[in-house]
């Protein structure tokens, strides 16, 4: 089942030895790890993000499940981008694109105090005793979620409603007075230039989420590939 997965720490170091485990649990084919990153929360409650790593070949983790769930635990000023991390620049908080519910980044942030360190993972797991056993280990308190479909209800009715407004107004124009067509049709041309923004950012987010899916698939087939090429030179 494809996860979002949180793990708190109390130190970097443990931190570090976490995403470390989840590789050799991604080696091991115990779990299939598609990005990861670990984030630094300040005093100031802003995150440092300390390090990311993209192994699915997503690209940048900008506009990802990851990359959005980033800059929601970010704080009220955003996420302080680390020298490591440049591809999170311009990373935006979005429920909607991280693809979990509300609830889930009010349990991380109880956790995630000043000082802490989290290990931020989107994973496939079939099984869950194998993360938490290595988690607990190194006193790291696990949160996971199962990823929702990617909706585009929520833009969807922005722009139905917003066309509304517009054919309101288109009609109003036909009547309106000399005086006020202009200001009624810069009002027009507004409302046009956004609902035409809503159009293709609903599209570059289907767009985007295409990708992602298209390269976790070609990171299973190549994982199940070698997987079987080994299990054939063990019966050689």
């Amino acid at each position: 089942m494809n996860r979002m997965l949180v793990v708190v720490f109390s130190e970097a170091t443990k931190a570090f030895a976490g995403r470390d485990a989840l590789k050799n649990l991604d080696h091991e084919d115990s779990i299939t790890l598609y990005a990861y990153a670990i984030v630094t929360k300040n005093a100031n409650g802003t995150s440092i993000v300390n390090e990311e790593h993209d192994p699915a070949g997503l690209g940048s983790l900008l506009g990802t499940s990851l990359g959005s769930l980033i800059g929601l635990l970010g704080g009220p000023t955003g996420v302080a981008i680390g020298a490591a991390a440049g591809s999170l620049a311009g990373v935006t908080a979005d429920l909607d694109n991280a693809r979990i519910g509300g609830d889930f980044v009010d349990d991380v942030l109880k956790q995630l105090t000043p000082g802490t360190v989290a290990l931020l993972a989107e994973i496939d797991e079939e099984w869950t005793p194998w993360v938490d056993l290595r988690m607990e280990e190194l006193g790291g308190v696990v949160h996971r979620r199962a990823l929702s479909e990617v909706k585009h209800t929520i833009h969807e009715e922005n722009v139905t409603a917003m066309k509304a407004d517009l054919a309101q107004m288109k009609a109003e124009l036909t009547k309106a007075h000399a005086d006020r067509k202009a200001k009624l049709q810069e009002k027009i041309n507004q409302l046009d230039s956004k609902i035409q923004a809503q159009l293709q950012k609903a599209k570059d987010r289907r767009e985007a989420a295409d990708r992602q899916e298209q390269a976790k698939v070609q990171l299973l087939k190549a994982k199940a590939a070698a997987a079987k090429a080994k299990a054939a030179e063990t019966h050689i």
